[in-house]
């Protein structure tokens, strides 16, 4: 057995690598069992409508079809989804079945099932299904819906308006009103005010592997496997809507094939699958098509965001005040209301505001319902926060990096309490940007910029800036409480030591693509004094890991990688004990330097493999101790974990075409200390992808019926590789004091941090136009349309003092 020590830190390739990379694993929609059915759903054309009748008589007929099911036939059986984080506990969310019975409320919910031998023929049999409805005039845009006499939602509900959130940082404590702030700056010649209105488009996770769902309930147990990133959250939310006792089911997340906070619920598919695998008594297997997932998947973002900034002439913030309208959709996931709420708290971002004001209002729609989706809520204020402290240079006639560095929280003052009341524990925001300043030369662009401009030049040269931080390590159980959510956030691990000194690492955290088997390696390597190759990790499976809360909000490594830690030290504990009493010496005598334990003074010793062995056999251990180095060990921290870092974009936008290409993009993060840094790299990469993407490419949209606009790959714009320019990244490291590996978490960075910058780079080139606001996704058209409405004398930059602002909303289709 060889040991190795200093894994972390080490850039190894991904164990997971060769099976993922080539497909040759277990996906959910690669289970067969035995006399298996397939079954097709029957969704709703209409996003507002009656269901007056349905008709499966043809359908039934058809070849294959062995059972249709409407919701009539069901509704005994289902009761509504749970809604997880309602925010606000007086608040009853409206009631969500899987099934619809008598009134659908988005274009894509469910209102038959249809069951067969096969999956083309259960679709086939699906398209059969005849279902009269009663179309209603849909409830599309958030304001209109807040109007006073617009049809409602849900008839039940005394408005469209579900829920209002504020948060005053004076009422908190964390700082002084927003609003009185405002109100002394409005008659004071020294203070400027800066009002804009910014629209944080809806987006789709677009995962790469559809949705699936395969259960048998033959046998003692209930097995479900899905593709989902939350099989123990599945597993508990299962048992309490169908009043399953935990023990008889068993929830299996194998290989998932990414999630971004798509497969973060317990979904409609899911419960039907197991309604309708119980009622037949028979295996039955549900895989969505591509359409399905975009319709009817949870959606993300859809804000409105109405951001006030106060800052003396001189630059200096007084306050900030963010009021946001959310699109909750039709109905809740189990995260639909926090979302939005989650940003409040990290809305002041890196930047000392003395006054600060959130409110949030939730709104029902007739649309895909919203929910997590990458970053959740952090985006959304890095977005307005970012772009907004641009606006306010522009009107000051400030460089923007230099009115940012202005207000920033200094290295030397950590631990700094925000005005949002959260507390940072570490950072150095000076040393990350003044990196990736470096990295990517930042005067030469800017002096390129100002001769592109002199020369009148018809490619324009921008540079976008974006500073940021953000709440990772999603967990703090008592927070988490207090926020109003339905559960904790710890995470849990189990070590178990090999009689062949080989380990087994089970981890309650579960995968689905961001390299938990090789990052949990190298920590457990370290840990124990054992070969990489010698660790072997356990996911996604609830027999197998009984206890976890699953991945999501850059939570596994900060979390689940603590719990791993403390499961080592026990079992470092425990076969120290042994090793004392092999080699005959006093435990107080024995020191571990992995892999061996010695006789402190003397040559004497013996590695954490031998004591497996002796475990193992224990003829000669100690008296009175199990025989056994098993341990395990569950981890709540205190905080939550705060990464930043400063991201720069260069863009050349055609202004006679409208077209964006990225020129240059450099990012330094900051995210603690790094466990991998190919597994870090990767995560980052792909967080640009999706935040450049939202930037520039992606946007849900529906026509005025409610209908999915977007319904498809060649409609909803997911960016290849040939879209994106290759990233320069680098780091700071700035170790997080509220663990023991000091890390920080990686998986939202790039999400958070790309699309202000990206944005604020494409204004930057065009604002000289007179543009100061182009709504998302910035399309050509939209470009385009913006510069020519600018040119001739719509677009402007506006303010408080002026009241207008300035913004530029050039309709004309976002794909």
């Amino acid at each position: 057995m060889t040991a190795v020590v200093g894994e972390v830190g080490k850039a190894r390739t991904r164990k997971e690598d060769a099976r993922l990379i080539t497909g040759r694993t277990r996906w959910t929609d690669n289970i067969v069992l035995p006399g298996m059915q397939h079954i097709a759903m029957v969704r709703s054309p209409y996003a507002s409508a009656g269901i007056t009748g349905i008709d499966t008589s043809a359908a039934k007929q058809m070849p294959g079809v062995v059972a249709v099911y409407t919701g009539a036939d069901l509704d005994e059986e289902q009761s509504a989804l749970p809604c997880a984080w309602p925010i606000n506990a007086d608040d009853t969310p409206p009631r969500h079945v899987s099934i619809a019975t008598d009134t659908v409320r988005f274009a894509g919910e469910i209102v038959a099932i249809v069951v067969a031998r096969s999956a083309v023929a259960a679709r086939d049999a699906a398209d059969a299904v005849e279902v009269d409805y009663d179309p209603r005039e849909p409830v599309l845009d958030m304001e209109a819906a807040l109007a006073e006499g617009s049809p409602k939602v849900h008839a039940d509900m005394a408005s469209n308006k579900w829920a209002f959130f504020p948060f005053d940082a004076a009422a908190a404590g964390s700082g002084a009103n927003a609003d009185e702030a405002i109100a002394a700056a409005e008659n004071d010649p020294d203070q400027i005010i800066v009002k804009r209105r910014f629209r944080q488009q809806r987006l789709i996770p677009a995962f790469m592997e559809p949705r699936s769902v395969a259960v048998d309930p033959t046998g003692e147990q209930l097995t479900v496997w899905s593709s989902t990133q939350v099989p123990h959250v599945v597993r508990t939310m299962m048992a309490v809507t169908l009043g399953l006792s935990e023990s008889k089911l068993r929830v299996i997340a194998p290989d998932v094939g990414g999630g971004f906070g798509g497969k973060l619920q317990l979904t409609p598919e899911e419960i039907l699958t197991v309604l309708v695998a119980r009622r037949l008594n028979k295996p039955v297997k549900w895989t969505e098509t591509r359409s399905e997932s975009l319709v009817s998947g949870h959606h993300g973002r859809d804000q409105i965001q109405d951001i006030t900034i106060v800052a003396g002439r001189d630059g200096t913030f007084k306050a900030l005040k963010a009021e946001l309208i959310a699109d909750m959709g039709a109905y809740f996931g189990l995260f639909t209301p926090a979302v939005p709420v989650f940003g409040c708290f990290i809305f002041p971002a890196i930047y000392k505001f003395p006054a600060y004001m959130f409110t949030c209002t939730d709104v029902m729609t007739n649309k895909t319902p919203t929910d997590a989706y990458r970053g959740a809520g952090r985006p959304e204020a890095t977005f307005a926060v970012e772009r907004i402290i641009d606006e306010l240079a522009v009107e000051l006639g400030r460089e923007p990096l230099e009115l940012r560095e202005q207000n920033w929280i200094k290295h030397e003052e950590f631990p700094f309490t925000n005005a949002g009341g959260l507390t940072y524990d570490s950072g150095n925001y000076e040393a990350a940007t003044a990196k990736a300043k470096e990295l990517f030369d930042y005067d030469g662009l800017r002096a390129e910029q100002r001769r592109r401009r002199e020369e009148n030049d018809p490619v324009q040269l921008g540079i976008g800036i974006s500073t940021f931080t953000e709440m990772c390590g999603l967990a703090p159980s008592r927070l988490l409480g207090a926020l109003g959510a339905g559960a904790g956030g710890w995470e849990h691990a189990s070590v178990r030591m090999l009689a062949t000194g080989k380990v087994e690492v089970v981890t309650g955290s579960s995968p689905h693509g961001q390299g938990h088997e090789t990052a949990w390696s190298q920590i457990a390597a370290d840990q124990l004094g054992v070969a990489f190759e010698d660790v072997e990790v356990l996911h996604g499976d609830t027999q197998s890991s009984p206890k976890g809360l699953d991945t999501y909000g850059s939570r596994s490594l900060p979390v689940g990688g603590i719990a791993l830690v403390k499961a080592c030290e026990k079992v470092v504990a425990k076969a120290k004990r042994v090793a004392a009493h092999l080699l005959e010496a006093s435990e107080d005598d024995i020191e571990f330097k992995a892999p061996r334990f010695s006789v402190r003074g003397t040559d004497a010793g013996v590695t954490i493999q031998d004591v497996a062995f002796a475990t193992f056999t224990s003829h000669n251990f100690p008296e009175g101790m199990e025989p056994s180095l098993d341990s395990d060990a569950t981890f709540d921290p205190e905080n939550f974990s705060f990464p930043h870092g400063t991201h720069f974009c260069a863009t050349e936008v055609d202004t006679e075409t409208g077209r964006v290409t990225i020129r240059k993009y450099v990012c330094v993060d900051d995210i603690g200390n790094v466990i991998n840094p190919l597994i870090v790299e990767g995560q980052v990469h792909g967080g640009l992808a999706q935040g450049i993407a939202q930037a520039l490419y992606e946007g849900a949209a529906y026509d005025e019926n409610g209908t999915l606009t977007t319904g498809t790959l060649a409609d909803y714009l997911v960016p290849s590789a040939a879209d994106l320019p290759s990233f320069d990244t680098d780091r700071t490291e700035t170790p997080a004091t509220t663990n023991p590996l000091g890390v920080k978490g990686v998986g939202e960075a790039g999400t958070i941090a790309s699309t202000p910058a990206v944005v604020n780079s494409v204004l930057d080139a065009v604002r000289h136009f007179g543009v100061s606001d182009i709504e998302m996704p910035l399309t050509p058209m939209r470009v385009w349309s913006a510069v020519h409405s600018g040119q001739s004398g719509a677009g402007g930059v506006g303010s408080e003092a002026g009241g207008g602002l300035g913004s530029i909303d050039a309709s004309g289709g976002a794909q």
